[in-house]
């Protein structure tokens, strides 16, 4: 009895290995049939993928690899015939193949039960794989698509296996970075700044900065990511880097300047930004800095100077305008506190006119800034502020209209 059962279970045992090794013949030919059968070609094969006696066989995830492709290449053909295609359906039939290829191509490297080496399907999965890399239309094209929709997390895992192509041992270093590379790279560092996984924005645009790639705009990106994370140490350090070798954009110049400002270092700040200064004299950017920053630390005088030092460099300069405009308009803001003090009428109406003469004063600078730079709504702002308080019912008028506008 125990002889029977055996050899019964001998049978299902071999006539199961066979249903599964057939399956895999059938998925292929469902996968390339002039009509497709794609869901049919996925149910037969997937028994094949963890059974014993079918699981180990590159031919098995070849074949799972290959229903993908040819889902992909299929829809790929109807987008050039202007059909409308669905872009998930298609990206995610790339990731699946993808995957699958990797697994093949691992099994198909193997030794044999006699020790050799003979592949069968390395050369196809190498191609395709390079295909998947090469044309836009595929890993580059789902990323995108990803991107768009918001989807963050998946964008960075369909970029990353795009960027990870040109390591692959199969490669054999045949495909060198381009710019597709490089723009890829960033925009999966942006997707992990909004995804908010910034040790892996951090790591990426560290990448992109060694890569020269878009240097200022990463050298920014880099800085933002390390605020978020606290690193002051770093932030600090990209900040003076982006100074360093964009000496011409005044944005880490600035920032650096607001860091030493907001730790109580405005010695340190000035020192540094005088030894700019003596370094490349005729920055305009960097009077308007240094005009910002000694009227914060108190001296007028000096900021006054840098204003005008900044105009004389680049007269369109608006920021400098306003610069002037608003040491006059706080000044006048002091006096007419003080003038509020005065109990005496005839004294106060006296001071109260000197502040709005100062007040005036400050009026043509805002102007030329709002006409130099006329979609920066402060400047005008500020404009109708004056306006108002002065009695300026015209001219109030005139900027409230076209603020409004």
């Amino acid at each position: 009895m125990k002889k029977t059962i055996l050899s019964m279970f001998l049978v299902m045992s071999v006539t199961f290995t066979f249903a599964q090794k057939a399956n895999v013949s059938k998925a292929k030919n469902k996968a390339l049939m002039e009509t497709p059968d794609f869901a049919g070609a996925r149910e037969l094969i997937k028994p094949a993928l963890t059974e014993e006696t079918t699981k180990d066989l590159a031919s098995t995830w070849h074949t799972a690899g290959l229903i993908g492709y040819k889902e992909n290449e299929n829809l790929t053909n109807k987008a050039l015939l202007g059909q409308t295609v669905d872009p998930d359906v298609k990206g995610k039939a790339i990731m699946e193949s993808y995957d699958y290829f990797i697994k093949a191509y691992e099994l198909d490297g193997l030794p044999d039960a006699k020790g050799k080496v003979k592949p069968k399907f390395q050369k196809d999965i190498k191609a395709k794989i390079k295909e998947y890399y090469t044309t836009q239309q595929n890993l580059i094209a789902y990323g995108a698509h990803l991107f768009e929709k918001k989807n963050y997390d998946e964008t960075i895992r369909v970029f990353e296996t795009y960027l990870g192509i040109p390591a692959l041992k199969m490669m054999n270093n045949e495909l060198k970075p381009d710019s597709n590379y490089y723009m890829i790279k960033y925009y999966t560092a942006i997707a992990a700044t909004n995804a908010e996984k910034h040790e892996k924005a951090i790591a990426l645009y560290e990448d992109l900065r060694d890569d020269g790639y878009e240097e200022s705009t990463v050298h920014q990106l880099l800085y933002e990511e390390y605020v978020k994370v606290k690193d002051t140490v770093n932030y600090v350090k990209v900040l003076k880097a982006g100074f360093e070798k964009f000496p011409q954009e005044a944005w880490f110049l600035q920032n650096l300047i607001n860091y030493y400002i907001f730790t109580n270092q405005s010695k340190e700040a000035l020192i540094y930004l005088n030894n700019a200064i003596e370094r490349e004299p005729n920055i305009a950017q960097y009077y308007y800095v240094k005009g910002n920053l000694t009227e914060s630390m108190g001296d007028l005088e000096e900021a006054r100077k840098a204003f005008d030092k900044s105009l004389e460099l680049d007269p369109k300069f608006a920021d400098s305008y306003a610069g002037i405009g608003r040491l006059y308009y706080n000044k006048a803001v002091k006096m007419a506190d003080a003038a509020n003090d005065i109990k005496d009428i005839k004294l106060y109406n006296a001071a109260k006119k000197n502040a709005d003469a100062v007040f005036v004063e400050s009026i043509p600078f805002f102007k030329k800034a709002a006409e130099m730079k006329p979609e920066e709504m402060e400047y005008k702002r500020t404009l109708r502020t004056l306006y108002y308080r002065l009695k300026m019912d015209k001219e109030f008028d005139a900027i409230d209209k076209e603020m409004n506008q």
